[in-house]
């Protein structure tokens, strides 16, 4: 039985090794997709261990007419499918505030602040030099100040990001 036991622990030890995945310590860069009128966004991931994270994202926008900022904090579970490939799940927060001017001559102005609720889901690759490309869809909800009229935006970026 004591052989049957030792043997199975090691063989499940061996599937968990083969399958753990070393994410970077570190890695900064941008996300670039619609993020919901935003633009891109500059990037920052901390790995907490060899499978979770830590991902900052700043956009801001500053036009004629709009101007704005959003902070979103997301927690990351990452699983290695094979090679350099990995996917990822999270969830996390984030706070924004906007400035609408409208009118002949920008004489009207709406503005407000909001918080949102996002998930993310996602696909990277981890190259062998310290370069991390990701694909990710990121659904966030928000409460406040008139933003989007539904409470919703979703948002599909492409990240680059240098590992350190």
């Amino acid at each position: 039985m004591k052989k049957v036991l030792l043997s199975a622990m090691m063989f499940f030890g061996f599937i968990l090794s083969t399958n753990a995945q070393e994410i970077s310590k570190n890695a900064i860069g941008l996300r670039l997709g619609d993020n919901d009128g935003f633009g891109g966004e500059i990037s920052y991931q901390r790995g907490l261990s060899d499978n979770n994270r830590l991902e900052f994202d700043l956009g801001w926008r500053n036009s004629r007419d709009w101007d704005g900022y959003k902070l979103v904090g997301l927690y990351q579970w990452v699983w290695n499918i094979e090679g350099g490939f990995n996917w990822y799940a999270g969830a996390g927060a984030g706070i924004g505030s906007w400035n609408h001017d409208f009118g002949p001559n920008n004489s009207n102005s709406e503005s407000g602040t909001y918080v949102l609720a996002a998930g993310d889901i996602g696909i990277e690759y981890n190259f062998d030099f310290p370069l991390l490309l990701s694909l990710d869809f990121r659904p966030e909800f928000y409460i406040g100040d008139g933003y989007r009229n539904n409470n919703f935006g979703p948002d599909i970026a492409l990240g680059v990001r240098y590992q350190f």
